[in-house]
């Protein structure tokens, strides 16, 4: 294997290091971004029950905002339950800005290392077609400059698409995860709207 990155030349170091960020931003978002973590089973059927039978209290409110996403959320209906709806709703809104922040927190990275890898792999091409040209000399080719100058253009291409795709797909898969989870999360705060208004029993 280092044999391999010795022949691809120093630009596919810059590879490796993406490939790196790449890999671990992915698991960490893996673990992060999991139904039962962001949406949890029944959380909005035990808040209404809280709710119904009075026990509303700050540390209540306070525990329920660290349980979750969504209880982040709902912790914000929570706290304007005696508020008018358009108030209840915006304080909701507010709350749902900064979960889906956190939410999509890396994938911007994630999103660039997708794009900017096939740029890097292009330009380890460019570095590796120099080296080439220069090996041309007018009392003939020197073979071993030649072949490393091959070396450094294919398999910096080779290594920016392989770090490019699985990066792409990953990020693709996160982002409709998360808007997924947001309009989930909108669905359900607007119920508990309904029923602490009396629309919805």
């Amino acid at each position: 294997m280092l044999a391999i990155f010795q022949a691809a030349g120093w630009p596919i170091w810059l590879l490796l290091i993406a490939s790196i960020v790449a890999v671990a931003l992915i698991v960490e978002r893996l673990i992060y971004l999991r139904r039962e973590k962001i949406l949890p089973k029944q959380l909005l059927d035990e808040v209404i029950r809280v709710y119904r039978a009075g026990k509303v209290t700050p540390d209540v409110v306070d525990k329920l905002e660290h349980n979750s996403p969504l209880g982040t959320v709902l912790a914000a209906a929570l706290r304007n339950v005696d508020a008018p709806r358009d108030v209840m709703k915006e304080s909701i809104e507010e709350a749902g800005r900064g979960v889906a922040h956190g939410l999509e927190r890396f994938l911007t990275t994630l999103g660039t290392i997708a794009s900017l890898a096939p740029l890097m792999g292009l330009f380890g091409t460019i570095v590796g077609m120099i080296e080439i040209f220069g090996a041309q000399s007018p009392t003939g080719n020197n073979p071993a400059q030649l072949a490393h100058g091959i070396s450094v253009a294919l398999y910096n291409t080779g290594f920016g698409l392989a770090i490019a795709m699985p990066a792409l797909v990953f990020y693709r898969h996160f982002r409709a995860l998360v808007d997924s989870f947001i309009v989930e999360m909108e669905l359900q705060a607007v119920k508990f709207v309904d029923v602490v208004h009396g629309s919805r029993k």
